[in-house]
C-alpha cells in the first residue's frame, strides 16, 4: 500500500494542494485516487497563476477569449471553474463514498474581499452558483470578516474553507461560528447533512516567521541562552498545530454539539495548510509526520506528496506530546516571542501573498490573452472561426 494511503488508517484524509488543466484531462487526479488515496484537492491564485502562465493548457482557451470583450477576471474565472468541475466531476465518486465527508474541490474568491464580509459572502454565492457541483469548496479568508462571511454561507449550506488560520484562538472562534450556523439551520428546519467545513491551519510559515526570531536572538545574545533558543528552532508551528487539535476536540463534544451530529452534522476539520517544508535543514516531510491524527486533512503540494511516497513513515503522531507543545509556546514566551504577534503578522502577510498573487494571475492572463488576440489578428478571422474551444 502507498505510505500515502496508509494516512487513512489513522483517520486522515489527504487532499493534493494542487491543479492544473492536464491533472484531470491526462487521468492523473484520477492515478492519485486510486493509488495514493487521495481524497480532495486545494486551490489558490499562486497555483492558477502558475498553471496559467507555464503550462501553455490555456492557450487554446485563452484563444477563445481573445476577441470575446471579457474583463481579465471574468476570463480568468471562466478558465478556472472549468478545471474546478472537471475535478470535482473526477472527486464525486469520493464524496458519494463519504457522505460528503471528502471529495471536495475548493476555490478562493478574490482577495479583495478579505477586509469585506458582504463583498466576500456575495462573490462565494456567485462561485458557488457558477461551479455548480456538491463537492464544491468555497475558501474564505480567516480574517475577522471572512469568518463573518463563513458562518453566513454556512447557514446558506456553501460548503467552506476558512484560510489563512494561525492562531489557535482564532481558529476556536472559526469553529464557534460554523456551530453557530448550523444552530441556525436546524432552527429553521433545514438539513444539515452533508455541509462540510475545514479549517485550514498554516504549519510551516509559523516556524518561517519564528525561526527567523529565534535565529536574531542566537546571534546577539550576550547571555548563556543560546543552546536553549537554538533548541527551539523548528518546533513551533508542530506545536502551535497540536495545540489546535486540541482545541478541536474540546469544541466538537458536549450537549449543543451532539444534537447536530444527531441530526447528521459533520465536524469541521482541521486542515494542515502550508505543509511543504521551506527550511532544507528540515525533514521534508516533518509537517506531514508530525500531525497525522483522527479527523484531520492534510492538504499536499506535489514535491511533497512525492517525498512522503518515497521516504515518509505513517504513524499516530497528532495526539502525542501534547505537555511538550505547551512547554514549548510558553518557553518561547519567555524568550520573548509572542504568539499572537508572531500570527498576527502572519494573517497580514498572508493576505498580502494571496493579493499579490491574484494580481499576478491577472497579470498573466491579459497577457496570454492579448498575446492569443494578436496571433488570431495575424492569422485573420477564418483561423478565429475554426477555434474548438469557447469561452465561457
Amino acid at each position: 500500500m502507498s505510505t500515502i494511503k496508509e494516512l487513512q488508517q489513522y483517520g486522515q484524509s489527504v487532499w493534493i494542494d494542487y491543479i492544473q488543466r492536464s491533472l484531470m484531462t491526462t487521468g492523473k487526479l484520477g492515478e492519485l485516487i486510486r493509488d495514493d488515496g487521495i481524497r480532495g484537492l486545494t486551490s489558490n491564485p499562486s497555483i492558477f497563476a502558475k498553471a496559467i502562465a507555464e503550462s501553455g493548457e490555456y492557450d487554446a482557451a485563452l484563444s477563445a477569449c481573445a476577441s470575446s470583450g471579457k474583463e481579465t477576471k471574468a476570463i480568468y474565472e471562466s478558465l478556472a471553474i472549468a478545471d474546478i468541475q472537471m475535478a470535482a466531476d473526477v472527486l464525486r465518486p469520493v464524496y458519494d463514498d463519504t457522505k460528503g465527508r471528502d471529495g471536495l474541490v475548493s476555490l478562493e474568491v478574490s482577495p479583495e474581499w478579505s477586509r469585506d464580509a458582504q463583498g466576500t459572502i456575495e462573490e462565494a454565492r456567485r462561485l458557488w452558483s457558477g461551479v455548480c457541483r456538491d463537492n464544491l469548496m468555497i475558501k474564505v479568508p480567516g480574517t475577522p470578516e471572512g469568518i463573518v462571511a463563513m458562518e453566513a454561507l454556512t447557514a446558506d449550506g456553501i460548503n467552506v474553507n476558512v484560510t489563512l488560520l494561525f492562531d489557535v484562538s482564532v481558529y476556536a472562534r472559526v469553529a464557534a461560528a460554523y456551530i453557530r450556523a448550523l444552530s441556525k439551520r436546524m432552527a429553521k428546519g433545514l438539513s444539515i447533512e452533508r455541509i462540510a467545513s475545514v479549517a485550514s491551519f498554516f504549519v510551516s510559515r509559523v516556524d518561517s516567521a519564528v525561526d527567523t526570531i529565534l535565529s536574531q536572538r542566537i546571534n546577539t545574545t550576550t547571555t548563556g541562552n543560546v543552546r536553549a533558543l537554538d533548541g527551539l528552532l523548528g518546533k513551533a508551528a508542530i506545536a502551535n498545530s497540536k495545540l489546535a487539535y486540541a482545541q478541536y476536540l474540546a469544541t466538537f463534544k458536549g450537549v449543543t454539539w451532539n444534537s447536530l451530529a444527531e441530526k447528521g452534522a459533520q465536524t469541521q476539520r482541521l486542515l494542515w495548510a502550508s505543509t511543504g517544508t521551506k527550511n532544507p535543514n528540515y525533514l521534508d516531510v516533518m509537517y506531514v509526520e508530525e500531525l497525522v491524527g483522527p479527523d484531520t486533512v492534510s492538504t499536499i503540494p506535489p514535491a511533497t506528496l512525492a517525498a512522503f511516497r518515497h521516504h515518509g513513515r505513517p504513524r499516530s503522531s497528532l495526539a502525542t506530546g501534547l505537555d511538550s507543545a505547551r512547554a514549548v509556546i510558553a518557553e518561547l514566551a519567555e524568550y520573548g516571542v509572542s504568539m499572537p504577534r508572531v500570527t498576527d503578522d502572519l494573517l497580514c502577510d498572508g493576505e498580502k501573498q494571496f493579493a499579490d498573487a491574484y494580481r499576478r494571475l491577472l497579470g498573466s492572463v491579459a497577457e496570454a490573452t492579448t498575446t492569443s488576440f494578436k496571433q488570431q489578428d495575424s492569422r485573420g478571422a477564418a483561423s478565429t472561426s475554426a477555434s474548438t474551444e469557447k469561452c465561457s
